[in-house]
């Protein structure tokens, strides 16, 4: 498999990524928008991008998204907003909607000025993980992420690990993050994932290797090895320190994100490739979809290459489903050791140096 150039979302022609962090005192927290570029949301009829959406978890949180239903009107969205904060957290997308409607980005509904700007969103559970349970992302938050989004130059770079919604993400037993891949397609188009890593499922197996270990590249900067046993056994014996995972409420954790092409798909077509991309989760994630899980994926089509016919649009979905396994596996790769007053997240660089050539 090729990458594209930034191994990231960026290579899908058309978009932009922005984080910002929550501001609130006590939060480990924060939120991230991908947002079509510019040039895209001036065109078509209220501009943006088609989208799908699939969501496979028991405890979902997230907004607008009856209206990705293929059977319903609207084809087009202007951005999409990840972020933490459970349903508390759905109120940063009212910021990415009231910075895009003071650019006049959004669908045309009457005169000059008026438009409703569309920005589905979901959510993971992180409250507390700061200390303070209220603390979470608003408003002003989605809006500093949409004006990062803005500001990211064409050819940039996505940050990933502990960043915009996935400051406060755990990955089952190891901190989680923010990760992104992609993948280039015999036709010549992109297909890339930016992922939310905050499972109940654990990512990493007994052996110390990942789940996803034979998908990964060497551009995700895996490691190459398994984990020696000394560093195994002290794994396990920090294992029992780390902060516990409350059973028996839905919701508690959560994987959420985008799959993206720059090829031209229908509604339908982009609900489908959101619900390939979960295939990934469950390549990566063991187990995955879990009733405390609230895993929602975005499909998202830029149109910026011609509509694949049924091979083309065949192989597009098998990399799909790769790109969002690997994305995963980049989360925790490059997410750090946190520490606040409920407790410490270890990172799986620090957990196993031993599984890098390096030994770091």
């Amino acid at each position: 498999m090729t990458t594209g150039p930034t191994n990231s979302l960026l290579d899908v022609a058309g978009l932009r990524v922005g984080h910002a962090s929550a501001s609130a005192s006590g939060a480990l927290s924060g939120s991230t928008v991908v947002l079509a570029d510019p040039e895209l949301l001036a065109s078509a009829a209220g501009g943006g991008m088609v989208a799908g959406v699939d969501v496979r978890g028991g405890g979902p949180g997230t907004r607008e998204t009856d209206l990705l239903d293929p059977r319903n009107v609207v084809e087009r969205v202007h951005a999409v907003c990840l972020t933490g904060g459970s349903a508390f957290g759905l109120g940063a997308a009212d910021g990415v909607m009231a910075g895009l409607h003071a650019r006049g980005i959004g669908l045309p509904t009457g005169g000059p000025g008026d438009v409703v700007p569309l920005v589905p969103a979901a959510v993971i559970f992180d409250l507390g993980r700061g200390g303070t349970f209220a603390a979470h992302p608003d408003a002003t938050t989605g809006a500093a992420a949409l004006e990062a989004a803005l500001a990211d130059a064409p050819g940039g770079r996505v940050e990933i690990g502990c960043v915009g919604a996935g400051r406060g993400a755990k990955a089952g037993g190891f901190k989680g993050g923010i990760g992104t891949a992609s993948a280039v397609c015999p036709d010549g188009s992109s297909v890339a994932a930016l992922v939310v890593c905050n499972s109940l499922g654990e990512v990493v197996a007994p052996d110390g290797t990942f789940h996803a270990a034979d998908v990964l590249l060497r551009e995700d900067g895996g490691p190459v090895r398994a984990p020696s046993a000394t560093d195994l056994e002290a794994s396990r014996e920090a294992a029992t320190r780390v902060p516990p995972q409350p059973v028996g409420m839905p919701g508690l954790a959560t994987t959420i994100g985008v799959v993206a092409t720059d090829a031209t798909l229908t509604k339908a077509q982009c609900a489908k490739l959101a619900g390939v991309g979960h295939d990934g989760l469950g390549i990566a994630i063991r187990p995955a979809h879990t009733m405390l899980d609230g895993d929602t994926l975005f499909g998202l089509s830029t149109t910026q290459r011609p509509a694949p016919d049924l091979l083309a649009f065949h192989e597009l979905l098998t990399r799909a489903s790769l790109v969002v396994a690997r994305a995963v596996v980049r989360a925790v790769l490059a997410a750090e050791s946190t520490t606040t007053p409920m407790g410490t997240w270890r990172s799986y660089r620090e957990a196993f140096p031993s599984a890098f050539e390096d030994g770091a």
